[in-house]
């Protein structure tokens, strides 16, 4: 498997008693800049912390085939993607996502984080690359073979900011520009309607601590 993702466990210690979470599958999403995978570590780490199994996986990504796909995807600029071709890139590496990590690791009871999903397409190749978001999410169930995160974090950050926090070079969709994350945050807080309870949206301009604070208070709640 991938190095891009990491089961963790820690015993109990003996005094240290904590109400088991069931297991669950979380994603975490947003826009570029707005701190999903420090969010994705410090909640591997506090499943951790209670002695549970937690793995950690990025999409695109997290299988051979997948990373390659995610080279293809945001680094190889010199290989012209149409919007339709970017898609069912994407939707290949999730498929192979599922089917050889994500479903296999819940059916060994272990929490499942992944650092975006699903939602993610949806915002960036169709509401702000022009596809329509019908189509994604139906094309997504089939690669997902209806495999949904119970509980998905959108963290919530305005463009501007986001784009300050980025320190490497653009990727693919990062050199897009503001407009075109613009049109993805709006695809995020409006295609997110769709997950009804399952979406939790969460203010990221706070700091790290504050933001996985309250993650875990939604989870803890359940």
């Amino acid at each position: 498997m991938s190095n891009q993702f990491r089961c963790v466990k820690r015993d109990l210690q003996p005094n240290e008693k904590f109400d088991l979470i069931a297991i669950m599958f979380i994603s975490i999403d947003g826009i570029d800049g707005c701190g999903k995978s420090t969010q994705v570590q410090l909640l591997a780490r506090w499943f951790e912390q209670r002695g549970q199994h937690a793995l950690t996986v990025r999409d695109p990504g997290g299988t051979t085939l997948g990373e390659s796909l995610r080279e293809i995807l945001l680094q190889r600029v010199e290989i012209p993607l149409g919007s339709t071709a970017e898609m069912l890139l994407f939707m290949a590496s999730r498929a192979q996502l599922v089917e050889e990590v994500i479903e296999p690791a819940i059916a060994k009871g272990s929490h499942v984080i992944s650092d975006r999903y699903l939602l993610s397409t949806v915002a960036y190749q169709a509401c702000a690359g022009g596809l329509d978001p019908e189509t994604i999410w139906r094309v997504g169930e089939i690669a997902t073979r209806g495999t949904s995160p119970d509980r998905t974090f959108l963290l919530d950050l305005d463009p501007d900011r986001a784009f300050a926090r980025i320190q490497s070079k653009l990727d693919r969709l990062e050199s897009r520009g503001l407009d075109y994350m613009r049109k993805v945050r709006e695809g995020f807080l409006e295609q997110g309607k769709r997950l009804g309870a399952r979406l939790v949206v969460v203010d990221a301009n706070q700091t790290p601590q504050a933001i996985h604070q309250q993650i875990i208070s939604s989870l803890v709640s359940l």
